[in-house]
């Protein structure tokens, strides 16, 4: 159904241990192997699982019907910036809005939360992510201009109300 538009979802928190996580954590584990090779495997397990629970972090999907078709999280990065990581849309449900929604629950519920600034990163290999972010009022922290494959790792920051 790629496509439609994304109407009636529900938000759900969820423990990345969670079973409703798992095509989350599957689908972005073949999307960086993919992208970035073998070893892209390793940033699944790279943080601890309570780094996305409250009161610091915070992992959220979007549910239809009952099955996650999107989901976000975000960690502590430092006492006033949350880092969102996972950024993730079911490879059937893509170009319906649902990551600008999983972006937009992340930034209310840090705010929420005390955080006055969101700081991420994306891959140089992931130009939707970029777009995204950038269309999401996000400042790039690197020259947009330069090749990504030189600049790495894309850092992008938004303050928050």
């Amino acid at each position: 159904m790629s496509g439609a538009p994304a109407l009636d979802v529900e938000v759900r928190r969820v423990g990345i241990d969670d079973p409703l996580a798992e095509p989350l954590v599957r689908e972005l584990t073949e999307e960086y192997v993919r992208r970035y090779g073998p070893e892209a495997h390793q940033e699944m397990t790279r943080y601890p699982a309570d780094d996305w629970t409250a009161p610091h972090g915070l992992l959220l999907l979007l549910l239809e019907d009952g099955e996650p078709v999107a989901g976000g999280a975000y960690r502590r990065y430092d006492g006033r910036t949350a880092e969102v990581k996972r950024m993730w849309t079911a490879s059937a449900h893509r170009r319906r809005g649902l990551a600008r929604r999983v972006l937009a629950e992340l930034e209310r519920a840090a705010a929420g939360a005390g955080y006055r600034r969101i700081f991420l990163t994306t891959g140089p290999r992931q130009p939707e992510a970029k777009g995204l972010y950038l269309a999401g009022g996000y400042t790039p922290l690197f020259d947009v201009d330069a090749d990504p494959l030189t600049v790495g790792p894309l850092p992008f920051e938004k303050h928050l109300p």
